[in-house]
């Protein structure tokens, strides 16, 4: 080999580690500039808190500038449309929900990304059961099997609030439903403030909703509280009793979590799922996620992938089942 070749072939491998492509370098330079974090909806909701959370860790541990942007709308695909066109080299990255990247895969004819692509799961950051709660004035049960005769005795005179068309809160009610053979009508809300405000005043009979907002009205003695849709029992509502064990397999979360855009390099997506975890299995950080009446989790991404399709295929049965009206 001549002194030419030679200084060719230095010449090459010197600017692939400057691009970044030598093995493993993308990830060992990475984060080298600010990384933003799309929350596809608007401020102060869980999506939101959870997002800042994690992006506020991530800050401190790899030294960059991780700013959140929310970009509402259209139940999260305005913002998970802009994700999905982001350049995938990790310096944007965002939150996703159950509605956002599960549902919305059947509820929605089309979506402003690949369903087929999708995105890089990065880590499952928490979960958070939802609650059944009842106007007391206007529903007597005490018990879901209470209220499953009342239903079925006066069938498609009561009404259920939900946030919205195809989020976690509606569908849980609608799998009651096909669970049970009940019939109820569904009111739903532009969120679930108004919502649950409304099953305070009377004006609905009751709803699924969030924990941590429920448990709230339900400590005032505003609503009654009947059964949590988490497979054990809720830290903020500990005397509850769940769904499953009236309807056994009675599932609901509301969960989130961190994606890339598709084509994100798999080590920085490695590098990042690894951080969740450790964020996620701080003390500090899990007794602030449990005082809040949620489940913390920090799954690898490979664990966030399989649950995403579990949770796709189980929500499109629901989703088919109830007949519920594409979007």
């Amino acid at each position: 080999m001549n002194f030419k070749r030679v200084m060719t072939l230095a010449a090459v491998a010197a600017a692939l580690v400057a691009a970044g492509g030598g093995p493993g370098r993308a990830a060992d330079v990475y984060p080298s500039k600010t990384v933003t974090v799309v929350v596809p909806f608007a401020a102060g909701g869980n999506t939101d808190t959870f997002g800042r959370l994690v992006a506020e860790q991530l800050d401190k541990r790899l030294g960059q500038r991780f700013i959140v942007e929310n970009k509402p709308g259209a139940g999260g695909n305005i913002g998970l449309g802009d994700l999905a066109r982001s350049k995938p080299d990790g310096y944007t990255i965002g939150m996703g929900t159950v509605s956002s990247n599960a549902i919305n895969q059947t509820l929605y004819k089309t979506l402003p990304y690949s369903k087929e692509k999708g995105f890089e799961p990065i880590s499952l950051i928490a979960s958070l059961p939802n609650v059944l709660v009842v106007n007391p004035d206007k529903i007597k049960a005490t018990t879901v099997e209470e209220l499953i005769a009342f239903l079925k005795s006066e069938p498609g005179k009561h009404t259920y609030a939900s946030s919205g068309v195809g989020t976690s809160i509606h569908l849980a009610g609608e799998l009651m439903a096909t669970k049970t053979g009940i019939k109820m009508t569904h009111v739903p809300y532009k969120g679930s403030s108004q919502a649950i405000l409304d099953v305070v005043a009377g004006h609905v009979d009751m709803m699924f909703d969030n924990i941590p907002t429920a448990a709230q009205q339900v400590k005032a003695g505003k609503v009654r509280a009947l059964a949590v849709t988490s497979l054990g029992k809720a830290t903020l509502l500990p005397d509850v009793p769940t769904m499953a064990s009236v309807i056994p397999g009675f599932e609901a979360t509301s969960w989130h979590g961190l994606f890339a855009p598709p084509g994100t390099p798999p080590e920085i997506v490695e590098k990042l799922s690894k951080e969740v975890q450790a964020i996620i299995a701080d003390p500090a950080m899990k007794a602030k996620l449990e005082a809040m009446g949620v489940t913390p989790v920090g799954s690898t991404s490979t664990e966030f992938k399989d649950f995403i399709a579990k949770e796709t295929a189980k929500w499109a049965g629901v989703i088919q089942a109830a007949n519920v009206p594409l979007q």
